[in-house]
């Protein structure tokens, strides 16, 4: 059976959420998923290759129709993943002196590009999202880790809050959601 999801003009996470519990269903083999927005379409892809499933994307009038099939054959499943996830909750690390703790930041975040086949995902919430846009000192290091496969993911309601939507250099937004998912699905969390 095929099922529509119309998640237009609904905010992060429910359009994700919405197509998650669509293909969680036994009884359906598709789903077309009908959004308005880039970061929803960016999210429901990463779901759909999380989940190994097939799509077709078709842009028309500004809407993204995503069209995902369910192959029997795979299993949905989400393995544990086989390196460390880091959540950056801020800027600087630590508490105290903010001026130390950008200088600990920015020394942890050159020690993570030295520690090969450790880490797997780097997620940016709050104050962290800074450290993902235009004109972070740390740029440099986190673009070297996302170049060498580690997924970078920065939360896209914080990106809004702070205005930085339009200012991402690296990795991708992502939702509760997803990042959540990403959590619990870590072999290893480390929350900074």
């Amino acid at each position: 059976m095929k099922q529509t999801i119309d998640a237009r003009g609904l905010n992060c996470p429910e359009p994700v959420i919405m197509t998650k519990k669509a293909l969680d269903s036994q009884d359906v083999s598709e789903v077309l998923a009908i959004v308005d927005n880039r970061a929803a379409l960016e999210n429901i892809s990463r779901l759909v290759k999380t989940m190994n499933l097939g799509s077709m994307v078709e842009e028309q009038d500004g809407l993204y129709y995503i069209n995902i099939t369910k192959d029997e054959t795979v299993t949905q499943k989400q393995s544990i993943k086989a390196g460390a996830t880091v959540v950056v909750q801020s800027n600087v690390m630590g508490q105290g002196d903010d001026v130390l703790g950008g200088v600990l930041m920015k020394s942890f975040m050159y020690t993570l590009t030295q520690m090969e086949g450790e880490l797997e995902t780097l997620i940016f919430l709050n104050g962290g999202v800074l450290l993902t846009t235009a004109g972070s000192e740390v740029l440099e290091h986190i673009k070297n880790l996302a170049k060498n496969g580690v997924e970078v993911l920065s939360c896209g309601t914080c990106l809004d809050f702070y205005g930085l939507a339009d200012k991402l250099e690296v990795g991708s937004i992502g939702n509760m959601y997803t990042i959540a998912e990403e959590m619990f699905r870590a072999r290893k969390l480390i929350l900074l």
